[in-house]
């Protein structure tokens, strides 16, 4: 199992997602969200933000992310990801993976429980998004760790 990291940011936005990460159209893999950290790189202020990983069944259209490898022996990724949206994913209504509510002056980290990784199927542009539905046009970022099989 290789393992990869994205880095996304943008100006949060209740009309455009953080991020998208998923299978390939050509060489669909699985994927498995170990370890995920949010924050606001903004000057300190009172702002609530929520993060939602939900599943998407098509990745929108985004400014395209490389996934890096952790270990730089491993082969490059098989999956896409992509940042600052134009047109959102398709979410998959009601399958919601992790709610993050944050202030904009905390970062978070999540790290999954053993065998409780957010998954995304090895099926064609199927992955997952990261929705801000909040209305504080502040800068965001998300580092997101994932297992590819």
């Amino acid at each position: 199992m290789a393992k990869y990291i994205v880095q996304a940011n943008r100006t949060a936005s209740a009309a455009a997602s953080l991020a998208t990460w998923g299978a390939d159209a050509t060489r669909p893999r699985r994927g498995k969200f170990y370890d995920v950290i949010v924050g606001s790189e903004a000057a300190p202020a009172d702002n609530a933000f929520l993060y939602i990983f939900q599943r998407c069944t098509a990745l929108g259209t985004s400014t395209s992310v490389t996934p890096s490898q952790i270990d730089p022996a491993d082969a490059a990724t098989e999956s896409d990801a992509g940042e600052n949206h134009t047109v959102e994913p398709t979410y998959t209504a009601n399958l919601i993976l992790l709610a993050l509510p944050l202030n904009q002056r905390a970062t978070f980290r999540w790290v999954a429980p053993p065998e409780g990784s957010l998954v995304y199927p090895a099926t064609a542009s199927n992955g997952i998004g990261v929705a801000t539905p909040t209305s504080s046009a502040v800068a965001i970022t998300a580092s997101i760790y994932c297992d590819e099989q």
